[in-house]
């Protein structure tokens, strides 16, 4: 059974504007936070395209891994989905939302299904190190995009 892990915040921005932001070419790159050893290598389509891929490499420790993720889904506006395809995770799948709060306002939600490689030895091993990872490289993420877009932010 696989992990979750929610981030949900509140922007004073229409949720397709938000959503376009998140759209542009170099959004990735933009929210990879400076502490993070990781870089796009190769890119197929974009968020729009189902089926589309992002290649990167993240370092893990000392180690170099290659992370593969696919787009599965997207619904304009309000929503896409990507899932590891190769990568540290034994599964991994990332939905990112957006809805609407009246005609000027949304909620972005950052919903991460996850499972840690070798199960429950995992999952003791580095469980809570994980999530403490999740909860800063998406508080970065939605800090840094309620800085460069312009708006604040507000928890729910």
């Amino acid at each position: 059974m696989p992990d979750v892990y929610v981030k949900r915040t509140r922007f004073p921005i229409s949720a397709e504007r938000l959503f376009a932001w998140h759209a542009e070419p170099e959004a990735l790159e933009r929210l990879t936070p400076p502490w993070e050893d990781a870089r796009v290598i190769r890119r197929t389509g974009t968020i729009r395209d189902v089926g589309s891929r992002v290649e990167i490499r993240v370092r893990i420790g000392p180690f170099w891994r290659t992370w593969i993720s696919e787009h599965t889904a997207c619904e304009e506006g309000r929503m896409f989905r990507d899932r590891q395809i190769k990568g540290p995770f034994a599964s991994w799948q990332h939905t990112h939302s957006f809805e609407p709060d009246g005609p000027s306002a949304c909620y972005l939600e950052d919903r991460v299904e996850y499972a840690l490689p070798m199960g429950v030895l995992g999952r003791i091993l580095a469980g809570r190190s994980v999530r403490r990872k999740l909860d800063r490289l998406f508080s970065y993420r939605h800090e840094f995009t309620a800085r460069t877009i312009g708006a604040g932010r507000q928890e729910p």
